[in-house]
């Protein structure tokens, strides 16, 4: 048995080991000197000694507890993550090994860490689905000290002065695999917090925005086999209408721009994306509206848009949608034939059938492994009527700007973001102020380690007019600074930007 302990020590740590001495070799000129040998003696010492601490702690477990060997399988199942990290650890330190050696160390330890979450939360399911978790809080003080602490023109950081749970989730995900036979495929994604009256808690955008709130996508997938493949998602999604997303650990910065709160969160209809080939892919929505999961007048609204890859690190998104959002029905309480709860309404007439254009741009550029830069352009005009009456206006009103993100990851555990913004707001659209708004975005992360993401960030609005709330009532300013403190945690088994 002791004999069996041992090589089961072995096995786990031989990767890690095969990786360090891989690395050395890589690194190592032929006529290396007799330091790069001693360093690489030094490692397997300490590998050796840490497969010695291994067994005789199995040693002492089967002793004190007097199992069968059969118990021992998930103690030395447990044990040996902590272990392989501390010895990818040593390993880097010792200057054996360079950038791909450590990287592959990391992959290791995200795997330990996943194995050893996976011993507390389950996260992945039998035929390849997973179940994720975050949480997502932060704190943030406004040097203006508004009145009711309350942030203008913030998607999720809306409050001043206070500890905040931007958004907790859960997230199912089963994507399709066609390799092994599966062309189906299903998320849904449910959120909590305050980050779901922001998505959410419009009622001039839903009727019943009360059974949905909790529910950030919901969607199945289905892979036609035509061409390359014809990827058909039907359900709720959150929109790509704009580079920003709604999970902060994949952001640039913790706060999120003007256009993010002014773009569409969410679509619900049919979407269907076809690969042409490994560097172009078409897209096609028909849904109800724009964050509308149930629709508020009759017309479908439309994207057509493509996604680009022309070069290995270059991305390039354009999307063009054409809506009408005005709605053609109104709530009342006078019903008295029976109806589906809350769906007391009455009809408006005649109801505004202006259309809204979006014109939406955005690419990302790889420059080195460590620096990323990023650009957004759009283009928005709405009208209220198609063909106006006397007495009513066609006048439109213009939203347009764009945003630039630079991101540097200077230290594996560092980085450094920015953001700059210009959005004009000529007829009040967004703000319900015409006004030239403009802000800016520096972000500092440190990874405690995966799946834990602390920002620090400095962020400063303002507007070419008095806008922005003060700690005097009616006296209003033109800049809104803030500083904010941001924590992430987050496990699961689905890899990448979720």
């Amino acid at each position: 048995m002791r004999f069996f302990n041992r090589l089961l020590v072995v096995l786990f740590l031989f990767p890690a080991t095969l990786t360090c001495v891989t690395g050395f070799a890589q690194t190592t000129p032929t006529s290396s000197s007799n330091g790069g040998d001693e360093d690489l003696r030094r490692t397997v010492r300490e590998l050796a000694l840490r497969v010695s601490a291994l067994e005789e702690e199995l040693h002492r477990q089967r002793a004190g507890t007097q199992v069968e060997s059969a118990s021992l399988k998930p103690a030395a199942l447990v044990l040996p993550p902590v272990d392989v990290r501390s010895s990818v650890e040593s390993v880097s330190s010792s200057g054996v090994a360079d950038a791909a050696p450590v990287a592959g160390g990391s992959a290791q330890a995200a795997t330990a860490q996943s194995v050893a979450a996976a011993s507390v939360l389950p996260t992945v399911l039998p035929g390849g689905a997973t179940l994720n978790y975050m949480f997502d809080g932060y704190y943030e003080y406004d040097f203006n000290h508004p009145i009711g602490r309350i942030q203008y023109l913030r998607a999720y950081d809306v409050l001043s002065n206070s500890f905040s749970i931007n958004q907790a989730d859960v997230l199912f995900a089963l994507d399709p695999n066609v390799a092994e036979g599966r062309r189906y495929g299903v998320r849904l994604d449910l959120q909590f917090g305050q980050a779901t009256d922001t998505l959410q808690g419009n009622p001039s955008n839903e009727v019943r925005p009360q059974i949905y709130r909790n529910i950030f996508q919901a969607y199945g997938t289905y892979v036609v086999p035509l061409g390359k493949g014809l990827n058909v998602d039907f359900g709720k999604w959150g929109s790509s209408l704009g580079i920003e997303g709604n999970y902060t650990k994949d952001q640039v910065n913790y706060s999120r721009s003007f256009f993010f709160d002014y773009l569409p969160f969410y679509h619900m209809g049919v979407r269907a994306s076809y690969r042409v080939n490994d560097k172009l892919a078409l897209n096609y929505w028909l849904v109800n509206g724009t964050n509308q999961t149930e629709p508020t007048n009759s017309y479908k609204d439309e994207l057509f848009g493509f996604t680009a890859q022309p070069a290995k690190n270059i991305s390039w998104t354009t999307n063009y949608y054409v809506g009408q959002d005005h709605p053609d029905v109104s709530q009342a309480t006078n019903c008295t034939v029976p109806l589906q709860i809350g769906l007391c309404v009455k009809e408006i007439n005649p109801a505004p059938d202006g259309k809204a254009h979006i014109f939406d741009s955005y690419a990302t550029w790889n420059a080195t492994p460590k620096l990323t830069f990023s650009v957004e352009g759009d283009y928005v005009i709405s009208r209220e009527w198609a063909n106006a009456a006397p007495g009513q206006s066609s006048a439109p009103s213009l939203v347009a700007g764009g945003a630039a993100y630079a991101r540097y990851q200077f230290k594996p555990r560092m980085a450094l973001g920015g953001r700059f913004e210009y959005f004009d707001d000529r007829n009040g659209l967004y703000s319900g102020t015409s006004q030239a708004l403009k802000e800016f975005t520096g972000t500092y992360d440190y990874k405690f380690g995966e799946g834990f993401l602390a920002r620090l960030e400095y962020r400063r609005d303002w507007s070419n007019v008095p806008f922005f709330l003060t700690n005097k009532p009616g006296v209003l300013s033109p800049s809104q600074p803030t500083f904010t403190v941001g924590v992430v945690w987050w496990t699961g088994g689905k890899q990448g930007a979720w």
